[in-house]
């Protein structure tokens, strides 16, 4: 795994249920990518192959617009280790969930 993705994903919409509804379908699509990914309040984060990862931050934007926004505006931030592994999601952060057990 040379690559971790975050993305934030926002959809012009009329309203909250909306939004969610579309953020939703976004969110179906990663995990059915089968890579490991996190889902946070603000963003989600993929880890996997670089150019895997860029062609899934492409497609983000296909789903939210084929889900009915007009437009769609992406936030990604991008950790890229050619040679070798990036930290994990795990190694982030499993040590502040441990006390949600």
């Amino acid at each position: 795994m040379n690559a971790s993705v975050a993305i934030q994903v926002l959809p012009e919409t009329t309203n909250e249920e909306e939004l969610i509804r579309i953020v939703d379908e976004v969110i179906a699509y990663i995990k059915s990518t089968g890579l490991n990914c996190s889902v946070g309040p603000f963003e989600t984060t993929i880890e996997g192959d670089y150019d895997e990862l860029m062609d899934i931050v492409k497609e983000c934007q296909h789903i939210a617009v084929k889900a009915g926004a007009p437009y769609v505006a992406s936030y990604i931030k991008v950790v890229y280790r050619p040679e070798g592994d990036v930290l994990t999601i795990e190694k982030k952060i499993t040590k502040h969930h441990q006390d949600e057990e």
